[in-house]
């Protein structure tokens, strides 16, 4: 299933905050696409996949905002 965040015009943390909040909901399996318009959601979102195991599908300029897609592939805190 893919779930969608979108999260343009919140700025940091708020768009790797609302992303958790759907990851903790999500299943193994799930993308999670999150929409921002803040710069540091990239390296943010980037750091936490990382950090939390988890795989970072895509990570996309489109016309004034980001979209990032992260697959869930390990469930945690």
């Amino acid at each position: 299933m893919r779930r969608l965040v979108d999260a343009r015009g919140s700025y940091c943390p708020g768009p790797l905050t609302e992303l958790i909040k759907t990851y903790r909901n999500a299943e193994l399996g799930d993308e999670i696409e999150l929409l921002a318009t803040d710069p540091a959601a990239k390296s943010d979102v980037s750091a936490w996949a990382k950090k939390s195991g988890n795989e970072l599908v895509e990570l996309k300029d489109e016309q004034g905002y980001f979209k990032i897609v992260v697959k869930v592939v390990r469930k945690g805190r």
